[in-house]
């Protein structure tokens, strides 16, 4: 059961038991305010921070042999996704074989203790039990129930740092995990009543945080994250975020910017052909969750939320991408499309759906 500490100075309590720490910590850790806090404690420790926004797995095997030739036994992640990913790897990986791929060798809990410290407020990555790497060109999906970290430090004076852009993307993904993890085919009570609090508690605070740079806005942001997160870590995410990977790399959309203008197109196809539900609960559900989500945003109909929901995009000023040659991009983008994530979606989306849903984000201004 995961643990969840509120303010660094509970950083001391967290390293109870610790005899050696690794901090896996990415390129804003210099920038922090909380850099003096972790260079203070009291536990020996050496820091790895040679991975790059997208972590290769060559990267984690360099934190692996650090790990094991320094005889560390924890590991603290301070930082976004992807120093929380890289950690939660080098967890996984540290007792197995150096002969042969990790990525190939059977995942068993290596019972190290791993702490996280998100930087941001979007993912919700230190309360989830995946991590993606790249090997070889191609993105690797980790998942164990293992590498959850064992405790989770929420800091919101992390957050006044952040570029303002960033924010509005870390904070986007949150939202769009909320809902997604809502209507998934996976969703139960639990991760329902998650995606409840993490989507009321953005809509509730969004302009604050992003406009007004207020600190308690900021601490329940970063709350609504970890809620998002903890949702999708029972259901997976679906369809949005299936179409957003090709649309970070084709167009250089950041990973939250993507994943918000696929939403509300996907949500319209759904709403318009629910008789392709595909949840065992049935049409009746899904119109129901549908309208569920809806009130949460504040709205009183599910076409008025999705109303809603472009009117955020557009005063957060994050716009779908433009396409020089829609057809040929149409192509690409329908043939990437992630299957295992489309088979969480509760509407079927076949290749044709798929096109016509791309396209409508294409021509989205």
């Amino acid at each position: 059961m995961q643990t969840i500490f509120f303010g660094i100075e509970r950083l001391t309590e967290a390293l109870e038991g610790a005899s050696k720490v690794m901090v896996v910590c990415d390129s804003s850790f210099p920038y922090l305010s909380i850099k003096k806090e972790i260079e203070s404690i009291r536990v020996p420790y050496v820091k790895f921070d040679r991975f790059s926004s997208n972590p290769l797995y060559e990267s984690v095997c360099e934190g692996v042999i650090l790990f094991n030739s320094e005889q560390c036994d924890t590991l603290l992640a301070v930082g976004g996704g992807s120093a929380i990913d890289v950690a939660k790897c080098i967890k996984l990986y540290c007792r197995m074989s150096e002969s042969g791929l990790y990525l190939d060798q059977p995942y068993e809990d290596t019972g190290v203790k791993l702490i996280a410290i998100p930087t941001t407020a979007g993912t919700g990555s230190e309360s989830t039990r995946f991590a993606v790497i790249y090997y070889d060109g191609k993105k690797q999906s980790v998942t164990h129930d293992s590498i959850v970290p064992d405790i989770a430090i929420l800091e919101p004076e992390v957050l006044e740092t952040l570029p303002l852009y960033q924010k509005k993307c870390t904070m986007m993904d949150a939202l769009c995990q909320g809902i997604e993890s809502w209507w998934s085919v996976n969703s139960t009570d639990e991760s329902k009543e998650y995606s409840r609090i993490a989507v009321e508690t953005i809509i509730q605070n969004w302009r604050d945080y992003i406009f007004n740079n207020s600190a308690e806005a900021a601490e329940r942001i970063m709350l609504a994250a970890n809620y998002s997160g903890r949702a999708i870590c029972i259901t997976q995410t679906t369809a949005p975020h299936a179409f957003s990977y090709k649309l970070t790399s084709m167009y250089g959309l950041p990973h939250g910017h993507a994943v918000a203008v696929c939403l509300p197109d996907i949500w319209e196809y759904m709403i318009s052909n629910i008789s392709l539900c595909k949840d065992i609960r049935g049409e009746k559900y899904l119109s129901e969750t549908f309208q569920s989500i809806a009130g949460a945003l504040g709205t009183t109909d599910v076409r008025q939320a999705l109303c809603f929901f472009r009117t955020v995009l557009k005063d957060l000023d994050l716009n779908s991408p433009s396409s020089d040659n829609i057809e040929n991009d149409l192509e690409t983008l329908v043939s990437a499309v992630n299957p295992i994530r489309l088979k969480n979606n509760p509407v079927s989306l076949g290749t044709d759906a798929i096109n016509q849903i791309y396209y409508k984000i294409l021509q989205d201004k």
